[in-house]
């Protein structure tokens, strides 16, 4: 008894869906989808070699178009933009308790933070504009602005 070509697009895929939830590499993924159309084309009654035509378009499609942004998604490249402690690097802070090498306190963004001095040798006096050199652990170090 010949076997529908339509029930094996079915399994292929199916196994390649399945495959993809163990390695998360979304080309699994794609391949699934594109033996889902294919499955779809042989139910209609299309010859084999024309099944297999609609499989590689499916998947170069799919791969062309959702391989981007899957990639995107799966390495976690959201932007360039900095953020957390690194987006305070290079703002200008406001100080609030005189800043020295060892301990002061600075007003960055609407945040409070402990500050100490680049220099050891600088003293900051409140109300000076200073900008913010790097972020030691919760401490801001920076430098008077001029």
């Amino acid at each position: 008894m010949p076997v529908d070509m339509w029930v094996v697009w079915v399994i292929a895929a199916v196994g390649l869906i399945v495959l993809e939830i163990f390695t998360l590499t979304a080309a699994l993924g794609i391949l699934g989808g594109a033996a889902l159309i294919t499955a779809l084309s042989a139910a209609l009654g299309l010859p084999v070699p024309l099944q297999f035509l609609i499989f590689s378009g499916a998947a170069v499609a799919g791969v062309g178009l959702l391989g981007p942004v899957a990639r995107r998604h799966l390495t976690g490249s959201r932007g360039t933009a900095p953020f957390g402690v690194d987006a305070i690097v290079g703002k200008p802070g406001y100080v609030v308790q005189e800043v020295t090498g060892r301990h002061g306190r600075v007003r960055i963004g609407g945040e409070e933070w402990t500050a100490r001095a680049m220099d050891d040798t600088v003293v900051i006096p409140t109300g000076a504009t200073v900008d913010v050199l790097q972020i030691d652990g919760a401490t801001a170090v920076v430098y008077p602005r001029e």
